[in-house]
């Protein structure tokens, strides 16, 4: 059985943490000055991807644990996202701020109807134009792996319904997934590690 790979794009098309080969060749497969590497861990690939090769391709000798190299610190240069949802679907709404000074950058209106990954998938991609018009290539944090992987794949994979309670959500999202087909963005964005760090600073605070 062959040995699972993940592979690193530091610089592509959009940077990230992908589980295949051909994820990753649409990646950087002629796109100037790529730069990316496979690794056997997930968790080393994603701290590659944060805090470059020489850490990620040089694992610790001995057993399979200590092989794990678990993120020892967030970016502080960087925005952080989140979303609050009053339900699941509920009310909803966005924002990003300033990973280090936590100062918000911005808000959304509020959504009559909507989902908290949907919220987050949103927060990423406004992050990711904020950045686009500033010519800044900082990551965006955000702790929605599905959001991430949404923002990956430039789809939502989600039951909301159209209708007219969704429609202005709806609209926001279709023109979200417009804007990272006609753009390549180079900010990687991140998976905010709740559990190594406490909530992303983002947070709403209203658990």
């Amino acid at each position: 059985m062959a040995k699972t790979k993940f592979y690193t794009v530091r610089k592509g098309r959009r940077p990230g943490v992908y589980n295949s080969w051909a994820e990753c060749e649409a990646q950087v497969k002629g796109f100037k000055g790529a730069e990316f590497k496979s690794f056997a861990s997930k968790s080393i690939a994603e701290h590659a991807l944060t805090h470059g090769w020489e850490i990620g391709s040089k694992p610790n000798s001995g057993s399979q644990k200590k092989n794990v190299v678990e993120p020892q610190g967030y970016i502080k240069k960087s925005i952080s996202v989140d979303a609050a949802c009053s339900g699941n679907p509920g009310e909803m709404e966005f924002q990003g701020v300033d990973t280090d000074t936590g100062a918000q950058i911005f808000a959304s209106d509020v959504y009559p109807v909507g989902t908290n990954n949907l919220g987050e998938f949103l927060a990423v991609v406004r992050a990711l134009k904020h950045l686009y018009e500033l010519n800044s290539d900082i990551p965006v944090y955000s702790d929605s792996v599905s959001a991430i992987a949404w923002v990956r794949n430039i789809r939502v994979n989600t039951n909301l319904k159209r209708n007219a309670d969704t429609k202005k959500l709806w609209q926001d999202i279709d023109a979200a997934i417009q804007w990272l087909y006609d753009h390549d963005y180079q900010n990687p964005v991140l998976k905010w590690e709740t559990k190594v760090w406490g909530e992303v600073k983002a947070d709403f605070g209203r658990k």
